[in-house]
């Protein structure tokens, strides 16, 4: 009877927990429960320190000026951004990313006016990026690893989403986008079961990522020609895979090109967004795929390769007679001067040899990770573990470390990839720990996996050792940037009461006057506007007589001179009796008339002189 009575007591108690368990073994409630939470750790933690409702980014400020246009009529086909350089500058990026923050903006605004609808809008748009990130990284692990690799895949990203400013609100570029598409196509790729819908899914994602933009071509590239050896290996049982990807990915493609591209600009090649050279070579790849998994999946694999082999050169040879300039880098052509004075001071474009000169400590959270996880996957297909995931995330981890060794900002996709080997590891890792308790090292082997799989930790172990080194280092990182009094609302605001027409200022002010002022502006940090950059460059650089013919050339009506801004410092400590440098020491020539000062910026009226 006392059996009884303990097991009717316990027994709900058991069941509840059982449902529990069984619900957060499934999809869907783990990933709205990891997403819910940390959005309100987004919201809580980081909101209440935002200085601005756009992010900190100048592309998040270009972008906002670009959708303001789109709504203010502008055409959808029309990318020009008129009030930018000399006679306007078209720009590069798509409206896909445009549409729905300008649909935000309009939905807010029929509760709210002004810049609250806009401050809401961008904040909505990157947070609601979380969720399909976070749903492509759950079903990668639960893939790979079932419902306990869901969850740690999961807590993972959790970490980097919180400690990236890529989801914060205000970051409406497209970098927080092609994060999630590169997740879903990785996701969808590991599907052990080769389901057509799984690889259907993976060509869309494809497609959308080459609209958006032409950073994520390496990982759309890899991801094909995984696509495509897999099929020639597996044969029959991958066609169905083989012709969903292939398909999807031309059709979608076509798709996105007949709707962004204008019909004037269907023959012109450009290598840094959609134009006919990455749409033709997608679309054939993506044709000539389905064609051979739907006529060749039954042949012997020695002929399989060979058919593959034949689209790959019928790939090659399009790209050499269509677009053989974007074989190379895109910002191969760019002035010296530019990529010296420019390119050069990017951070996100920084190769791991000039930040291992410059900002050793902080090399880990960059590459520390992703580094692990290429080991990892090494050593798994070593030992005949899981030979095929571990084939495929090498493949693609790889490749986003080999980017990031050229640009740090590859670093972003290789310590996102690097959860998926490193989620296999943890699990193997803590069976051990686990199976022996009293194991000390085996304990303290977990913990270190798992820091060691958080970028963010790497970091922090950074600074940490710079502390030690440097006890001045925490006091300066912590400093504003300097240049970031020159960028301000009220840096800007002289130019409203100014006469309308070209102003003259540093790159780092371009987008700021864009955003807070009607005025057109000479430069901003973008390379289809190397001419303004150049003419920038000059006049800065230029003895005041010289510099004012380069003012009447671009028709400048005015210059904002910031002495803080680091540009404008370096050019001014370069020549000595450069402009820059003559009014940093308070000599004014005479075609330039004082008309005021706020926030560190002296702008001046042109007037020639006769």
């Amino acid at each position: 009877m006392t059996n009884a009575v303990e097991m009717t007591a316990i027994s709900p108690s058991g069941s509840k927990l059982a449902r529990f368990q069984a619900l957060f073994s499934r999809l869907w409630p783990s990933v709205f429960a990891y997403s819910a939470v940390l959005l309100v750790a987004i919201l809580l933690i980081k909101l209440p320190h935002a200085k601005d409702y756009v992010g900190p980014d100048n592309d998040d400020g270009m972008r906002l000026v670009e959708v303001r246009d789109l709504l203010a009529g502008q055409g959808w086909f029309d990318l020009m951004q008129y009030r930018l350089g000399v006679g306007g500058t078209l720009m590069h990026w798509s409206r896909l990313i445009d549409l729905p923050i300008a649909a935000l903006i309009k939905f807010f605004g029929l509760f709210f006016s002004g810049e609250r609808a806009d401050a809401l809008a961008l904040a909505v748009w990157p947070i609601s990026l979380v969720l399909p990130l976070m749903l492509a990284m759950a079903i990668a692990g639960r893939r790979i690893g079932g419902a306990l690799a869901m969850h740690i895949s999961l807590a993972l990203t959790f970490l980097m989403i919180l400690t990236s400013g890529r989801f914060l609100p205000g970051a409406i570029d497209h970098h927080n986008a092609q994060m999630g598409l590169v997740a879903m196509m990785v996701a969808m790729l590991l599907d052990d079961k080769y389901r057509g819908w799984s690889f259907a899914v993976a060509g869309f994602c494809a497609a959308v990522a080459i609209a958006i933009g032409a950073e994520t071509t390496p990982a759309v590239a890899s991801i094909c020609l995984i696509v495509a050896i897999a099929w020639a290996w597996h044969g029959d049982v991958y066609a169905s895979a083989a012709k969903a990807f292939g398909l999807s990915l031309a059709v979608f493609v076509s798709i996105f090109f007949f709707g962004t591209v204008p019909p004037r600009l269907y023959s012109a090649v450009t290598c840094d967004n959609l134009s006919l050279g990455f749409y033709s070579l997608s679309a054939i790849g993506g044709g000539l795929l389905f064609v051979a998994a739907a006529f060749a999946s039954r042949a012997p694999r020695l002929t399989r390769f060979a058919v593959l082999a034949g689209v790959g050169l019928c790939i090659a040879i399009s790209a050499l007679l269509i677009a053989p300039q974007c074989l190379q880098n895109p910002l191969s052509n760019l002035d010296p001067m530019l990529v010296e004075l420019w390119l050069d001071s990017i951070s996100e474009a920084r190769s791991f040899v000039e930040m291992a000169r410059t900002e050793t400590y902080i090399l880990g959270a960059f590459y520390a990770t992703g580094l692990f996880g290429v080991a990892i996957c090494v050593f798994r297909i070593m030992q005949r573990d899981r030979v095929e995931v571990h084939l495929t995330l090498l493949f693609l981890l790889g490749v986003s470390f080999a980017i990031a060794l050229v640009q740090v900002r590859g670093a972003t996709f290789s310590n996102m990839l690097a959860i998926l080997p490193l989620t296999l590891l943890i699990i193997d890792v803590r069976k051990v720990s686990n199976a022996d308790r009293e194991n000390i090292a085996a304990a303290l082997c977990y913990i270190l996996v798992v820091i060691g799989s958080v970028p963010a930790a790497w970091g922090v172990a950074g600074d940490l050792v710079a502390m030690q080194v440097n006890p001045a280092a925490s006091a300066v990182a912590s400093e504003d940037e300097p240049e970031s009094a020159c960028k301000s609302r009220q840096a800007i605001a002289p130019l409203d009461n100014m006469p309308q027409g070209m102003v003259v200022a540093p790159w780092e002010m371009g987008v700021p006057i864009l955003r807070f002022s009607a005025q057109h502006v000479l430069t901003a940090p973008y390379h289809r506007n190397p001419r303004g950059m150049l003419t920038e460059l000059h006049i800065g650089l230029a003895e005041p007589k010289e510099a004012e013919a380069f003012l009447r050339g671009v028709g400048a009506t005015a210059l904002a001179y910031c002495q803080e801004d680091v540009s404008s410092a370096q050019l001014a400590k370069l020549k000595p009796d450069g402009l820059y440098a003559q009014l940093a020491e308070g000599n004014v020539p005479d075609y330039l008339q004082p008309y005021a000062k706020a926030e560190g910026v002296q702008y001046f009226l042109f007037k020639p002189v006769d």
